[in-house]
């Protein structure tokens, strides 16, 4: 090579690794929200993948903010084919987010790497959902838009630069030496040289987290018998075995909308064939239809891998990796032809005669059973991109086949990420620790998804009947019961309990339909962490019980992180117990708050210890909380069926409340078939608290019958 080429090549190798500055410019796209390029963004992201839409109707709605930063603190740098971010932290802020955490709700001082996987016991950013999205308590959020593993340094690495450095300090001689020095920025690699970033404002931290659902759709409105109970069958089951299990539950008065069969559905599994079974069901037509004459739909396991037996297998095949899992082929969703030949064989053996919904397994890992990083696929769309996204693409491509059939579903699934918040799908995994479970439910409200701390079995009583208490409190309430067998009555012991419990989920299904009405249209999470309730911050006056006033309780509380009470929609605080507990603090943020049974008043801003007993899980309502409740029937309403109401209100404060009311089961409220009623309780001219509801507007669905109203507190 001639001395001129070396020196040319030479240059052009200098300039690909040097750092190429990229200050963001920030546009305005929505109320509240801002996007920035970086560089030059990868084709595939996960919007793309999600197919997700803002939902403008809902964000035009919200306020109008300031950019949440000072534009100049936040840099972008490409390098070595590499994005850099960085965006600043102040000493006050907490943050919260990036993606499904088990164990922590807190995550600033955390490395991440956010990478779909199945939960391994460690919050280390392999999780089903590793959302790129984080939430400050400064009351503002930021999303990255990249299908990549990307590497986070939440608050825990020092800048030379820093325009807060910590101080240098002598470990040898100052006790006060620091092993994790105070950083001033949030810091992440995307591996793509661009991206897209979002930025949205609050003014509270559940403002941000609204605009960021409402940006990517708004969360998900199941259907009603969605929120009912559900049984997923052992998985070798015969119809007739499922019937009678079926049969079981109406005789002995517990309430089931949906009943789950495992992968014995299916002529082959692991991989599947996506065919019925001759053998345990021999007319799946007749008894799809006998069950749905019973009030109950059914949801089938699949994974997306396709065994040579599949009728379809040598269609697909050219649509599919280079790798397979458990020897079967992996379609590439992202290919038309694909998931055309795919999903058409489910719409017609099983969307077409009845089946309301799948459970999607197997789309997050280990990495020892999902495909490897070296894997390619026809669209050329990498390895380590798809294993990001493939969760997301199963649940999209599924949507088509109950929008054919103008039927809502709701599914269970392993992986959702950044993008998927309006999926019908619900997080469910392997892991079993119940306390961890609660942690998950609680970070699901900044990752914009669903999760359900299901029950699947229990060494004692106890334990079921606790880990039962909390299914209720959840997005669905489950017994996955595909290897043990168990029943809501399979603990003699606590089987009226278990039965309450499951009644009390049918009666409070008009608060949870509204609560999803309002994560869809409004974009707030029906099951979120108190760092996102007002005044949860609030001073203490003092612990109930305690001797001494110069302690603060809170102070202590809220110096650790509080992982294991949530709020349950707009008014009501659970506060579970475990295995083994008898008593247990509770944080209850400024206000009146009273006792969700009995109405009674329990606290203000108090950090409470209580000893409820095992039969009940604490449960409060908030000062001016309207509950609507109906009688406990063994299934959810049918479209159209009036129900009577009734609505119950603690404590004192007037208030108002939204209660939401379409047909319970069709696509129709997207055209505007739905209604919003006003709930509303004040004081008349006695100065007695009276409560109303507003007329049922003229050509929307109502199926509200007689209402009467329950004032709970008593003074």
């Amino acid at each position: 090579m001639k001395l001129k080429q070396l020196l040319s090549y030479a240059l052009l190798l200098t300039t690909f690794h040097q750092s190429i500055a990229q200050p963001p410019k920030w546009i305005v796209i929505a109320p509240g929200v801002w996007k920035a390029v970086i560089g030059k963004p990868e084709a595939y992201n996960l919007l793309i993948a999600s197919g997700a839409k803002p939902y403008a109707a809902g964000l035009a709605k919200m306020s109008t903010e300031v950019f949440p930063f000072n534009e100049v603190d936040i840099a972008a740098t490409v390098n070595d084919g590499k994005t850099a971010l960085r965006f600043p932290l102040n000493k006050e802020e907490q943050l919260y987010g990036f993606g499904l955490n088990f164990q922590t709700v807190q995550q600033r001082g955390k490395i991440l790497r956010l990478h779909v996987d199945h939960y391994g016991g460690k919050d280390d950013g392999r999780t089903h959902a590793p959302t790129p999205f984080y939430v400050s308590s400064n009351g503002y959020g930021v999303f990255v838009n990249s299908a990549r593993y990307i590497d986070v340094y939440a608050g825990s690495a020092v800048r030379k630069d820093s325009k807060d450095a910590p101080s240098e300090k002598d470990r040898n001689t100052d006790k006060t030496w620091p092993a994790h020095p105070y950083s001033d920025a949030v810091e992440m690699l995307v591996p793509a040289s661009g991206v897209e970033v979002y930025v949205f404002a609050g003014p509270t931290a559940l403002d941000a987290v609204r605009r960021f659902n409402l940006f990517n759709g708004g969360g998900v409105l199941p259907p009603r018998w969605g929120l009912g109970f559900t049984q997923r069958v052992k998985s070798l089951l015969t119809d007739e075995e499922v019937t009678k299990e079926a049969q079981a539950f109406e005789e002995k008065g517990y309430p089931l909308d949906f009943i789950g069969l495992e992968p014995g559905w299916q002529s082959r599994s692991y991989p599947g064939t996506f065919e019925w079974d001759k053998n345990r069901y021999p007319d799946p037509n007749k008894f799809v239809n006998q069950m749905l004459a019973r009030g109950i739909r059914l949801n089938l396991w699949i994974n997306p891998y396709v065994s040579k037996s599949a009728s379809f297998y040598n269609l697909i095949k050219p649509y599919t990796a280079s790798h397979t899992v458990w020897v079967g082929e992996i379609p590439d969703f992202t290919i038309p032809a694909a998931r055309k030949i795919f999903f058409d064989q489910l719409q017609k053996n099983q969307v077409d005669i009845g089946v309301s919904g799948y459970k999607i397994d197997e789309v997050d890992g280990y990495d020892h059973y999902l495909w490897p990083d070296v894997t390619t696929f026809p669209s050329k769309i990498s390895a380590e991109q798809m294993r990001q996204t493939y969760g997301m693409l199963a649940m999209r491509y599924s949507m088509p086949m109950f929008h054919s059939q103008n039927k809502r579903t709701y599914g269970l699934v392993r992986a959702n990420n950044g993008g998927g918040v309006s999926f019908p799908y619900v997080i469910y995994n392997d892991y079993y620790n119940h306390e961890d479970f609660i942690t998950a439910l609680i970070n699901s409200g900044t990752a914009g998804v669903l999760w359900t701390p299901e029950v699947r079995a229990s060494k004692t009583a106890g334990e079921w009947l606790r880990r039962f208490q909390t299914v209720i409190f959840s997005p669905m309430a489950m017994i996955n019961a595909w290897s043990s067998g168990t029943k809501p009555w399979s603990y003699p012991e606590v089987a009226e309990q278990v039965k309450e419990l499951a009644l009390l989920r049918m009666q409070m299904m008009p608060y949870w339909y509204s609560e999803f009405a309002k994560y869809h249209f409004e974009g707030t999470p029906p099951f979120r962490g108190m760092h996102l309730e007002p005044g949860f911050r609030a001073e203490v006056k003092k612990e109930a019980g305690s001797s001494s006033l110069e302690e603060n309780p809170y102070a202590e509380a809220v110096a650790k992180e509080i992982k294991d009470q949530y709020m349950a929609g707009e008014n009501l605080l659970v506060a579970p117990l475990f295995t083994g507990q008898k008593t247990r603090k509770v944080v209850l943020p400024k206000g009146k708050w009273y006792d969700f049974y009995t109405g009674a008043f329990v606290g203000d801003g108090e950090v409470l210890t209580i000893e409820p007993g095992l039969n009940k899980i604490p449960v409060y309502a908030k000062d001016g909380a309207i509950i609507p409740m109906m009688k406990p029937l063994l299934h959810a309403p049918k479209t159209a069926q009036k129900v009577d109401l009734e609505i119950r209100f603690y404590g004192s404060k007037p208030s108002k409340y939204r209660l939401y009311d379409d047909d319970g089961e069709t696509f129709n409220y997207e055209k505007g078939e739905y209604s919003f009623r006003e709930l509303k309780v004040e004081k008349n001219s006695a100065g007695l608290l009276t409560g109303t509801i507003s007329n049922a507007t003229v050509g929307k669905p109502n199926t509200v019958g007689n209402v009467t109203w329950k004032f709970m507190t008593h003074w």
